[in-house]
């Protein structure tokens, strides 16, 4: 057992929040409205009640998810070389390794659970307690941290305890001592190229600045910090944090529901853990998870690597999860009028689009056929309720690659 976690035994954290999509909206955790604009607000800070924490630790840890996990996991048996500040401090070291996202599927190539993994710090990457060289070499074994979809851990911890075998690696719910936060909203630099935290960066005495402020600003004394999202930059920042503290940066009126970060993924067209990507069910590549870097296509075998390697070389993705708006007849944005699961026809044609997976005041998302999704003469409704109309839009993030295909076929004909 690592040795900084037995600092954390201490705190702990309620029950997951497996009812979350069920609850009514409340964006804020303080009396406030929920902005007219997220991409010019924040930037908010949130507990992801929907999200656990689980451990890997042992020899064998890196090969394990290796063999099973759509990404190529093996730099995290590798010394860290992402460099993340100036000058090692007790709490934040010199060099990270960046999180991963991966997805693990069925044999069939079917989504089944998504991770964000990460390596802690060893304390031979920092300096000890007292700041004049080095922690203490360890031989622990490696340790990785995921967060994972709460509302499925004991399957999910069953389903890696099943494929472990022999494998040297334990396998250990941690949920009640760390927990998962997301910082978002416009505010943040969305596309700065570096890693560092942009509020952090900017402690500091006229305009200089000052690596120690920095740290302090991005990490807490266990070494936890925050890192970009592993999937896209306008995400924001992710992180794992003890329970029983509230993470650096987290300001008291910027701490926000939940809910407000869905919001920001509904806009940004992102799905996230088996609620919103049907387990079991749905196609990797429809929902986009080469483009949120959760797929290497170079890294060899994995459980259902067969059928996504054929499909993205060999084949056409007809469908794909896309963002969109309710509006009414003259553009208005129509708020809590679908429900998820909604379907979404072509009102010209008679031709189903596709559902709304997931829905939240006037924005949603779903897995449309592009073909009708992009089409200028689509007249896109919701079934059942033919007053609303369904404006799709294509997320910034989009590979221009993606949509190309139909335009060209959409001009043949």
């Amino acid at each position: 057992m690592p040795t900084f976690r037995a600092s954390l035994k201490s705190g702990g954290i309620s029950s997951a929040l497996r009812n979350f999509y069920r609850s009514p909206a409340r964006p804020f955790s303080q009396n406030q409205q929920t902005p007219h604009n997220l991409d010019s607000s924040g930037p908010f800070s949130s507990l992801l009640k929907s999200r656990s924490v689980i451990q890997f630790q042992g020899p064998d840890t890196v090969k394990f998810l290796h063999a099973l996990l759509t990404n190529d996991v093996r730099r995290f048996g590798d010394p860290p070389n992402k460099e993340t500040g100036t000058l090692t401090t007790i709490n934040l070291p010199l060099k990270t390794v960046p999180p991963i996202y991966a997805a693990l599927l069925t044999p069939q190539g079917r989504f089944l659970y998504d991770l964000f993994l990460y390596r802690p710090s060893r304390p031979d990457e920092k300096l000890d307690r007292t700041g004049s060289g080095p922690g203490p070499r360890t031989d622990e074994p490696l340790t990785l941290f995921a967060d994972v979809d709460a509302t499925v851990l004991d399957e999910l911890l069953n389903c890696f305890r099943k494929y472990r075998l022999r494998s040297k690696v334990d396998i250990e719910d941690v949920s009640k001592e760390l927990s998962c936060w997301q910082r978002f909203g416009g505010q943040l630099q969305a596309k700065s190229a570096s890693e560092e935290e942009p509020e952090a960066a900017s402690v500091g005495w006229a305009g200089s600045v000052d690596p120690a402020g920095v740290a302090s600003t991005q990490g807490n004394h266990f070494g936890w910090q925050w890192f970009k999202d592993p999937r896209l930059d306008c995400l924001g920042f992710r992180g794992i944090f003890p329970s029983n503290t509230t993470p650096p940066l987290v300001e008291s009126d910027k701490e926000s529901d939940e809910q407000l970060y869905l919001l920001w993924r509904l806009e940004k067209g992102v799905a996230e853990g088996s609620t919103e990507i049907p387990k079991g069910e749905a196609m990797p590549l429809e929902y986009n998870l080469a483009g949120l870097n959760a797929i290497s296509f170079d890294k060899g075998c994995y459980v259902g690597q067969e059928l996504v390697a054929r499909t993205h070389h060999c084949g056409v993705i007809r469908k794909r999860l896309v963002s969109f708006k309710f509006v009414d007849e003259s553009g208005k944005e129509v708020k809590q009028k679908v429900a998820p699961g909604s379907e979404i026809v072509d009102a010209k044609s008679g031709k189903k689009v596709g559902p709304s997976t997931s829905a939240m005041g006037s924005r949603g998302m779903g897995v449309l056929r592009l073909e009708e999704a992009f089409k200028r003469s689509s007249d896109l409704r919701i079934k059942g309720q033919e007053d609303v109309k369904v404006e799709v839009v294509k997320p910034d993030w989009w590979p221009a690659e993606w949509i190309q295909v139909h335009e060209q076929r959409t001009a043949v004909a």
